[in-house]
């Protein structure tokens, strides 16, 4: 028998209406609580994507008050704190360096690996965003084991979370060789090859970013991501639609073929010429100078490389670029018939008879200091 059975009638059941109306109170309390930090979290998310909150945010300390509230047992306010973190640790390195003095790093490492793909896209977010103000930074990722998790997030399910994993390694990547030297110890080549076969665009803007990244800083970085076979691949998608995805590719080309002549080789035997001087008009001037960077990259290194752009019809698609565009968007194109011009006589030649002399002293007119 228990208590109840014991007390008269009236007073079971003035008990069991007080329990009963406790466990209301409890469970609006509860509620509550629950709507306030769903509440703060979105609210400060918010926030911070106006740079003029920033400092106000920061002086209130908030990066203390959400750090707890990536634990927390309700999903959304997990990914809503993350969210809001990136975007302050986004906005200067003050704030990206007090994600890493706070130890949130570790955290989101952890749950990167165990939560959601709307969770592990914010954490990624988040590692991006602190990497990417400097090579101490981007140290301190690498440091709380994030490279590791990042790979893993490259063979998600998920394109977003392959997508933020992409940007966060190109963003370490491209501070300096030992921290790409970590993204390619790591296993992110191959991964990020297959992510630029994958049909989503914005995933092949960024993995060819992340590739561009790794192969600027030595011979020895590109080749490990030709190695993986990245060359046929980006050279399939010169002649893609889409411009921002074209720049990205014409760059990560550049950089593989500006190391050496045997790199450059490479680069020219994917069966790049002629596709690539139809780059030169293109509508999106980034496009145009990644197209003349990568012809100037791979014109640089030998006679016989110049003479081949030269036998393609380069040389006129530069000039026609050079005469198409304005600013700095020429000095690839330009840059590209000096280095042809000074392989030979007969190369020099090429270039005078496609009259570019006249196209150089227009360009010297309108920006002298510039052109020299």
């Amino acid at each position: 028998p228990s208590e109840m059975d014991f007390l008269p009638s009236s007073c079971a059941n003035g008990q069991a209406a007080r329990r009963s109306g406790d466990a209301l109170i409890f469970g609006g309390v509860f509620e509550q609580y629950q709507r306030a930090r769903t509440q703060f979290v979105q609210t400060v998310a918010e926030l911070a994507t106006r740079p003029q909150n920033i400092e106000t945010l920061q002086n209130a300390g908030v990066m203390a008050l959400l750090r707890p509230l990536l634990l927390d047992v309700v999903p959304n306010i997990q990914q809503t704190a993350a969210l809001a973190l990136g975007r302050l640790a986004n906005y200067n390195d003050d704030l990206a360096e007090a994600v890493v003095k706070g130890d949130i790093l570790p955290q989101l490492v952890y749950s990167l690996a165990e939560q959601n793909r709307f969770y592990k896209k914010a954490a990624a977010f988040v590692l991006r965003a602190v990497g990417k103000h400097s090579p101490q930074l981007a140290q301190a990722i690498v440091d709380c084991g994030a490279l590791d998790t990042l790979v893993i997030c490259l063979e998600d399910f998920d394109p977003g979370v392959k997508e933020a994993a992409s940007w966060a390694l190109g963003y370490i990547a491209r501070h300096n060789s030992e921290l790409s030297q970590a993204v390619v110890d790591a296993g992110a080549i191959p991964l990020l090859v297959l992510c630029i076969q994958e049909p989503e665009i914005a995933l092949r803007r960024i993995a060819a970013s992340a590739l561009s990244d790794v192969s600027k800083h030595s011979p020895e970085l590109a080749q490990t991501v030709v190695d993986a076979g990245a060359i046929a691949h980006l050279a399939q998608m010169i002649l893609n639609p889409d411009a921002k995805l074209k720049r990205q590719v014409l760059s990560a080309l550049s950089q593989i073929a500006k190391h050496s002549v045997d790199l450059a080789e490479m680069v020219v035997e994917a069966e790049i010429f002629p596709v690539v001087l139809t780059c030169l008009k293109d509508s999106d001037e980034y496009v145009k100078k990644n197209a003349a960077t990568l012809i100037r990259e791979i014109a640089r290194h030998t006679p016989e490389l110049s003479q081949l752009i030269v036998n393609a019809g380069g040389v006129a698609a530069i000039i026609d670029c050079i005469g198409s565009c304005k600013g700095n968007v020429r000095l690839p194109g330009i840059m590209m018939l000096g280095y042809v011009a000074a392989h030979s006589e007969n190369l020099a030649m090429a270039v005078i008879i496609s009259k570019v002399s006249f196209w150089a002293f227009q360009c010297y007119n309108q920006n002298p200091v510039y052109i020299n």
